[in-house]
């Protein structure tokens, strides 16, 4: 079993994969930018979209610079067209993306099933808004339900990555695409519309010379000359039940080998020797920026407190948050405090509390909905409530 992959902040995220050139300038992207031209960097010329806001500054780059790399962009007529236009760049072995927002990625789950089922190494991009329906183009969090439990029908995960910066979104674009041809997989990059919309400095990561794309042998459809045909497909109707079961079987074995060795997470505020820390805040995306803010501030009233950031939203980073835990004293009746700070109505909690079960832990949340970000002000008090 790999060891747990544990992450301070300015950390590579893509280690062994991309290097950060600290040395070289420093540019000032949007999130969606510095997604779009980390996607260049990555090798992949071939995203098919639709526009919708909060992300339209990904197509709009695209529309840009693909032609500029001799890669292919098309608007396609709709968010189904473009996740089956995925589908066949997939197929052909290509490095291909979408990006999306809420409404638009609820078109797409037809299509990112039948990905799953085909076992077709692909990109995805949620700039989330504000939900359900087509609610607001806000920022929010409302769609974690449906990027780590499978927004489609039948047995399948996507691996999902939360970046909460422009860095994280650039470096961990880079690890999505080696991620996706590792395990052909779908990865999904969940980010929130503030993310999206933010432009900040960034150290724009670039592939080492080394780096070596996973073999696409085995699936490809490149022509069957001097080879047996090769045929892609989610249905299997061979064997009776028996063909897609064992068909299942092994996505799910190749799940536990993601679980295994791909979980990622930012541990902040647990240095060896040092006093134990009295709260656990929990957050992903904006969410864990807000969470550092408000730790600062906190200490500096002399509270002590951690931040356990998950990168890898799925799988979800169980043995990291178990081990942050360690690092936090009980309280006065003999119990550990979280407090859990999200974007949506406590989906993420929720998952945290399933993580938790069966150990010493109070579980708060702290959670807004419809597009507001939370309140620095509102975690600094609920810390000081509960720690």
């Amino acid at each position: 079993m790999a060891e747990s992959r544990i992450y301070q902040a300015g950390e590579n995220l893509a280690e062994g994969i991309a290097s950060v050139p600290k040395d070289s300038l420093r540019v000032l992207m949007k999130g969606n930018e510095a997604l779009a031209e980390a996607t260049i960097i990555a090798g992949c010329r071939h995203y098919f979209g639709y526009p919708i806001t909060p992300q339209n500054e990904i197509p709009t780059y695209f529309a840009r610079r693909m032609p500029e790399v001799g890669g292919c962009f098309l608007q396609a007529e709709s968010e189904p067209a473009s996740i089956n236009m995925v589908f066949g760049a997939a197929a052909a072995g290509v490095r291909t993306m979408t990006s999306s927002s809420s409404p638009g990625i609820s078109l797409m789950q037809e299509g990112i099933s039948y990905l799953a089922g085909a076992k077709l190494p692909s990109v995805v991009v949620n700039v989330m808004r504000g939900g359900p329906g087509l609610g607001n183009i806000a920022g929010a969090q409302g769609d974690y339900n449906q990027a780590v439990k499978g927004g489609g029908n039948g047995d399948y995960h996507c691996i999902v990555l939360s970046p909460s910066c422009a860095q994280d979104i650039a470096e961990l674009t880079l690890l999505a695409f080696h991620l996706a041809d590792r395990y052909r997989m779908v990865v999904m990059l969940l980010l929130d519309g503030y993310l999206g919309q933010m432009a900040e400095p960034l150290y724009m990561p670039r592939l080492r010379s080394d780096y070596v794309r996973p073999q696409q042998d085995g699936y490809v459809l490149d022509g069957a000359e001097d080879r047996t045909g090769r045929k892609i497909a989610s249905i299997h109707l061979g064997n009776g039940n028996h063909g897609l079961e064992s068909h299942v079987r092994q996505l799910f074995h190749t799940y536990e080998e993601v679980q295994q060795n791909e979980s990622r997470a930012v541990i902040e505020g647990l240095n060896e020797g040092a006093e134990k820390a009295d709260l656990l805040l929990c957050a992903y995306g904006m969410p864990a920026r807000l969470c550092r803010e408000a730790r600062v501030s906190l200490e500096r009233d002399g509270i002590r407190v951690a931040l356990f950031q998950p990168l890898t939203l799925w799988p979800f980073a169980e043995k990291q948050l178990l081990q942050a835990l360690e690092g936090v004293k009980e309280s006065s009746q003999g119990r550990k405090e979280i407090l859990v700070v999200e974007m949506s109505q406590g989906q993420f909690a929720d998952d945290v509390k399933l993580h938790c079960y069966g150990s010493n832990t109070s579980i708060r949340y702290y959670g807004t909905v419809g597009g507001t970000p939370p309140i620095v002000s509102e975690i600094i008090k609920k810390v000081k409530q509960y720690a």
